[in-house]
Parts: C-alpha cells; sequence; structure tokens
C-alpha cells in the first residue's frame, strides 16, 4: 500500500487539494472517505465538485438520501455515505457493484464501515483533526501505483 500525507490542513487548503486530485487523477476513480463527525469530509467532496464544475449548491452530505450523483463537464460524481447503513446489503442495493465499474468518481463517505466492500484499487483518503486549531492531517492510501504517483506530484 502506497501512502502520502498532507499536515497542517484547513479547511480552507481544501479546495486545494480537490484541484489538484481533479487535474490528476483519472476519470474513473473510487475514493473511500475515512474521518470523524466534522473533520471535513463533506467539504471535500464539494470542494471536488466545484474543481469538476458540479454546481456545489446541489452537492450536499447524503446521510439521509445515502447516494447523490452529479453529471459534470468532465466527469461523472457519485457520493455515498455509509454512515447509516445498517448491513451490506443496504450497501449493494445502492448499485455500488455498477457505479464502482462505471467511468465516474464514487466518493464513499464512512467507507470504513463497508471497507471489505471497497475495490482493492480504492484510494483512502482519511481525514483526522489534529490537536491544532482547525488543523487536519490528510492521508491518501492506494494500491494503484498510477494514482498513488499522482498524489506525490
Amino acid at each position: 500500500m502506497h501512502q502520502h500525507s498532507i499536515h497542517s490542513v484547513s479547511l480552507d487548503d481544501l479546495p486545494a487539494i480537490a484541484a489538484s486530485m481533479v487535474q490528476r487523477f483519472p476519470a474513473r476513480l473510487v475514493i473511500g472517505l475515512v474521518g470523524t463527525l466534522g473533520a471535513g469530509k463533506t467539504t471535500l467532496v464539494q470542494a471536488i465538485a466545484v474543481a469538476a464544475g458540479i454546481d456545489v449548491a446541489n452537492v450536499t452530505s447524503p446521510t439521509f438520501t445515502l447516494l447523490q450523483s452529479h453529471q459534470g463537464p468532465h466527469f461523472k460524481l457519485h457520493h455515498l455515505d455509509a454512515y447509516r447503513l445498517a448491513d451490506e446489503n443496504e450497501f449493494y442495493d445502492l448499485g455500488v457493484d455498477e457505479l464502482f465499474e462505471e467511468q465516474a468518481w464514487t466518493i464513499v463517505e464512512w467507507a470504513d464501515r463497508v471497507a471489505e466492500l471497497m475495490p482493492e484499487e480504492t484510494l483512502w483518503i482519511e481525514i483526522e483533526l489534529t490537536e491544532a486549531a482547525d488543523c487536519r492531517e490528510v492521508v491518501f492510501r492506494t494500491t494503484n501505483p498510477a494514482v498513488a504517483e499522482m498524489t506525490h506530484k
């Protein structure tokens, strides 16, 4: 597993990280987002949407809807939330098998709750609050060498 960390990240830094991701990463990508409540998972997804040319007004936390899909000029974005899922079957009922294969970015918040169901090539992004005020550590992990190389640029 390849790993890259960015330290001392504020919420204001997430748009630059998202823009870099959209510029560098392929049009088909599965992202597993992990982090505590308030760490910035949905904020990062919103920043990715903006960088991809998707109207951010429509990008909200899918905690209750479980799945939101947005079409942008460069790629489609599927945004899922596994926080309230009762079990693995509920995750499969969302059609994740098809979403994972689609030419799109599929981002799953709270993906650690369904980690065993995520594709092997998932780009894991962990956002953790640090002791410093409004600071986070963002850790990228993947088994995909091409994506791993892009996280270091």
